[in-house]
C-alpha cells in the first residue's frame, strides 16, 4: 500500500493540522506496517502556482504545450495521486475555506483531459477512487452546537476532489485552536475518540 501525505500548513510539523494528519498516517501504518509513505510538503511557498503555459493547456486540446514549468509539476503531483492507495491531507482552514497552498495543489491536480474529461454529462473524473482522509485545523469552530462561523472548506473539497474521481472522503478536525489551551485539549480528545471509532 502507498500512502500519500500532503501537508499544507505554512507552520510545517508544528501545526495542529500536521499533528492530526500524522496521527491518521500512524493509524494507517499500524494496520499496514509495510506501507510506503510518500510525503508532499506544499505549505510555506513550497509549491508555486500554475503559470501561463498551464492555463493555455487547460483551454486547448490542439495547441502544442510546452511540458516545462507548472505542467511538469502538475504531472509529478498527478502521478503521486495515481500511484497512491490512500491520501492524507493536513490543512488549516483559512478565511472559512482552503489555504492558498492547498488551492495551488488542487489547481495542479484538477486538470482537463488529464484527471477529468468534459462531456454531455459535465465533468467526469478519470482517477480511480480511494480513501482520502482530510485533517482540518481551525482557529474557530465551524461545526457542532458551538459553531460560530460557516464552513466553505468541506463542501468545496467534496466537490472538487469528486470532480477528479475521489469521492471516499473522511473529514476529521481540531476546531477552536485560537480559543486557548483548554479548548484545544478538549478538541484533541474528542477527535481522538472519533479516530479510534473509525479505525477500530
Amino acid at each position: 500500500m502507498k500512502i500519500l501525505h500532503v501537508n499544507c500548513s505554512s507552520r510545517g510539523q508544528a501545526s495542529e493540522s500536521f499533528r492530526l494528519s500524522r496521527k491518521i498516517v500512524d493509524l494507517l501504518l499500524k494496520k499496514s506496517p509495510d506501507a510506503v509513505l510518500v510525503k508532499r510538503e506544499i505549505g510555506g511557498g513550497a509549491l508555486r502556482h500554475i503559470d501561463a503555459n498551464y492555463a493555455l493547456a487547460q483551454h486547448s486540446s490542439t495547441t502544442e504545450i510546452n511540458q516545462e514549468g507548472s505542467i511538469s509539476t502538475s504531472e509529478e503531483l498527478i502521478r503521486e495521486l495515481e500511484n497512491s492507495d490512500v491520501v492524507v491531507i493536513g490543512t488549516p482552514m483559512h478565511n472559512l475555506s482552503v489555504p492558498s497552498a492547498l488551492k495551488a495543489w488542487i489547481d495542479h491536480v484538477v486538470r482537463a483531459r488529464r484527471t477529468f474529461n468534459v462531456g454531455a454529462a459535465g465533468k467526469v473524473g478519470t482517477l480511480r477512487d480511494r480513501p482520502v482522509f482530510i485533517a482540518v485545523a481551525s482557529g474557530g469552530r465551524f461545526s457542532g452546537e458551538h459553531a460560530r462561523q460557516p464552513d466553505f472548506l468541506t463542501p468545496y473539497l467534496t466537490t472538487i476532489l469528486g470532480t477528479i474521481g475521489l469521492k471516499d472522503l473522511n473529514f476529521f478536525s481540531i476546531q477552536g485552536t485560537g480559543l486557548g489551551p483548554d479548548v484545544v485539549a478538549h478538541a484533541r480528545a474528542k477527535t481522538d475518540l472519533a479516530l479510534q471509532a473509525y479505525f477500530s
